[in-house]
């Protein structure tokens, strides 16, 4: 049978049935709506503190953007131990370390793997070495989007329509969502939305579903953020470009560089991605980790 979230009230059985608001407040749709948007506003606001008020202050953008991470942390834990009243499996400590650090290394080797083959196609080049300090604003810029995309688009949009709707359609609607939004990024474009829907709506999800965890697609998030604009110098889903490490030299058709949406819309990295995505969601099947639709349950 497959591997299903419940909500398990730990309301005292001595007080009877929660309350009405509390049962309108636990149910998936409501959860989603509520939970959402508040996610989506703090992202907001470490996105202001990390780019705006301490743009030429790396180590404050750091900070900030750790403190307002572990901030939506707490907020994320909070919502479901008081809201949903069931353990927080997601965000599971004991399994952190190491789907944390696995996810860290899938991220950055995807996205230098992704690199190699445009060296080997002679549309990357390295024309020398920046000072290692250019990569401080790419940490935070990981950091804040790792952390809290995956707690919005995994940890609640996913989550809570494959409540309702069952695994394979939160997949496809959490991809969707994740590939819009990027639409408003300020190099954003349709081809990279497209491609991000594809590849890492899937991949991402898939990351999530196989351990039923946010760990892997959190380190996974990161790394390949960091990898992206920190190391490489590439443009970050048509949001964040600056030097990193690397003097990039990228000319080639925008089919495999991805233009200035960046990696994401690159055919190599759709190919690769999406590739890896379905290996892992089909170990995901092979666990039997997929949640059917609620009017299929038992």
């Amino acid at each position: 049978m497959a591997r299903q979230e419940q909500t398990r009230d730990l309301w005292d059985a001595t007080k009877g049935a929660p309350p009405l608001w509390l049962r309108i407040l636990q149910f998936p749709l409501t959860r989603l709506l509520v939970l959402a948007p508040l996610l989506f506003l703090l992202m907001g606001i470490s996105n202001g503190f990390w780019s705006v008020q301490f743009a030429d202050r790396p180590l404050l953008a750091i900070a900030s953007a750790a403190l307002m991470a572990a901030l939506a942390i707490a907020v994320y834990v909070g919502f479901v131990r008081f809201v949903e009243r069931r353990p927080v499996d997601e965000l599971a400590l004991p399994a952190m370390g190491r789907e944390l650090g696995l996810g860290l290394f899938a991220g950055a080797g995807l996205y230098t793997l992704c690199v190699v083959i445009l060296v080997l196609l002679g549309v990357y080049s390295i024309d020398g070495i920046n000072p290692a300090s250019l990569m401080l604003p790419s940490v935070a810029m990981a950091l804040s989007s790792g952390v809290f995309e995956e707690l919005l688009h995994r940890g609640t949009i996913f989550r809570n329509v494959e409540a309702l709707a069952g695994s394979w359609i939160a997949l496809v609607a959490s991809a969707l969502i994740f590939g819009l939004v990027h639409l408003g990024n300020p190099d954003g474009n349709i081809i990279g939305a497209l491609a991000i829907t594809i590849e890492a709506g899937l991949l991402l999800a898939a990351l999530y579903l196989v351990t039923r965890r946010l760990w892997l697609s959190i380190g996974a998030h990161i790394a390949w953020n960091f990898t992206q604009g920190g190391i490489f110098s590439g443009s970050v889903s048509g949001a964040f470009e600056q030097p990193g490490l690397f003097k990039a030299v990228i000319e080639g058709p925008q089919l495999l560089t991805g233009g200035k949406f960046g990696m994401e819309a690159s055919l190599v990295a759709l190919v690769i991605c999406t590739a890896t995505g379905l290996l892992v969601l089909l170990m995901a099947v092979k666990r039997k980790n997929m949640v059917p639709p609620m009017w299929k349950r038992t």
